[in-house]
């Protein structure tokens, strides 16, 4: 195995691919630990200590590898890239000038990309603005404690931070992009890996400290488990077989091959944890501007990681939100009208309206254990957890479900390249 994984650096090629990914990995880690100017430095290590399990902010500071909770220049890590990402991707299947470009390949994809980062600086000033005006002591659902990060505030030194947060969103955006494009696998989701394995070790000292030998030893044990389950359902697909019919074009004879469409049992990724979370935050949101007493305790006692009623409801949430986001990615009548164009057709079935139907009703077969999986990775660490009343580290599920998806999906594309120059992969 070692050896095997030796070759990938007898590939000047590939080689120089992995040590530039790991070179843009060190170079965000520095502005993940450098803080924002105006920031007190003994206040961020109180908050630190005391929010790494609050709702909004936990999970937010998930995806930021801890920086968020420093208030570091890359303090908004990744998150407004993806959110725009996930906007434009979903606004294409209703507004039609963006499905016009995303009918036009490489011309139309470049201008859904513009459009894309202008939206993701856009919102890194709306979050960044919030953020430090919560950071100042005025959000107590988001940071789970009062405390001013900022006690020489004035409006200049506001505008400064956030002009400082949003250039920092951008450089990070700009990152990523450049491991898409010179370095070994997505971008996007090379940086999400980094920060959620960076918050694995500080996780597990907080879970043994709370929880003692037997339980952190259980935890392990059924992380194990989940482990070996997320490798079998993320390698897990069904293939559907495309015939292309045979043409003539001049005196050449085109088509007449066969091939087939993979879909994924876990088509949807992360993605429908991300929308379960920011739909599970609006009432702690909601909660400091509703003035009733009520609410705000009803929203302490259970919009919380470890609360029964929170990780039911995002259970829900997570499947609901699994197939809407399978269908967004795949649409069944595109993927039908795009073989009917090319000449193609699923042996058996005819093409046009039928094969649209065939392929919504793979969709709903696969999709239904395919959501169950991806819930139940998220819940049931946090069922645990709650279970023990254990508060340190509540998104372990799916710190687990992201390191294992991208770690293969990267590995599949190293050992693809190895097989490329006839070196021996490492994959089997």
């Amino acid at each position: 195995m070692l050896s095997r994984l030796g070759n990938i650096f007898r590939v000047p090629d590939l080689r120089n691919k992995v040590l530039f990914t790991l070179f843009i990995i060190a170079l965000y880690q520095i502005g993940a630990n450098v803080p924002v100017p105006g920031v007190s430095w003994a206040r961020l290590t109180k908050l630190e200590s005391s929010a790494g399990s609050s709702g909004v902010l936990g999970f937010l500071n998930l995806f930021s590898g801890g920086a968020l909770v420093r208030l570091a220049v890359f303090g908004l890590g990744i998150m407004p890239y993806i959110t725009s990402s996930i906007i434009i991707q979903l606004l294409a299947t209703v507004i039609p000038k963006l499905e016009e470009w995303r009918d036009q390949g490489a011309v139309g994809q470049k201008k859904i990309t513009q459009t894309t980062r202008y939206l993701t600086i856009a919102l890194a000033l709306m979050q960044s603005t919030g953020l430090v005006y919560a950071f100042h002591g005025h959000d107590d659902a988001l940071i789970g404690t009062t405390i001013n990060l900022i006690p020489k505030f004035s409006i200049p030194l506001a505008a400064f931070m956030v002009l400082t947060l949003t250039a920092g969103t951008a450089f990070v955006m700009w990152l990523a992009e450049l491991i898409t494009q010179r370095g070994i696998g997505q971008g996007m989701s090379i940086l999400i890996f980094a920060n959620v394995v960076a918050t694995i070790p500080s996780g597990g000292k907080g879970l043994y400290e709370e929880g003692g030998a037997f339980k952190f030893g259980v935890i392990i044990g059924v992380s194990l488990i989940l482990l070996v389950c997320i490798v079998f359902m993320t390698q897990g697909q069904r293939r559907i077989p495309v015939t292309f019919a045979r043409r003539m074009a001049g005196r050449r004879m085109y088509g007449g091959q066969s091939t087939y469409i993979p879909l994924k049992v876990n088509q949807s990724g992360v993605i429908p944890i991300i929308f379960a979370s920011s739909v599970l935050y609006i009432p702690v949101l909601l909660s400091n501007v509703v003035p009733s007493g009520g609410f705000q305790n009803w929203v302490k006692d259970n919009i919380t990681p470890t609360s029964l009623f929170y990780i039911l409801m995002y259970f829900v949430l997570i499947v609901a939100f699994t197939f809407f986001y399978v269908y967004v990615a795949f649409d069944p009548h595109q993927q039908a009208d795009i073989i009917r164009k090319q000449g193609g057709f699923i042996p058996g079935i005819r093409p046009g309206a039928p094969t649209e139907r065939y392929f919504s009703h793979i969709l709903n077969r696969i999709t239904v254990p395919g959501a169950l999986f991806l819930g139940a990775v998220a819940v049931i660490p946090s069922l645990l957890m709650a279970l023990w009343s254990l508060n340190k580290f509540p998104f372990y599920g799916i710190t687990l479900l992201i390191s294992v998806g991208v770690a293969l999906t990267t590995m599949r594309q190293i050992d693809s390249q190895l097989m490329m120059r006839n070196y021996e992969g490492f994959l089997k």
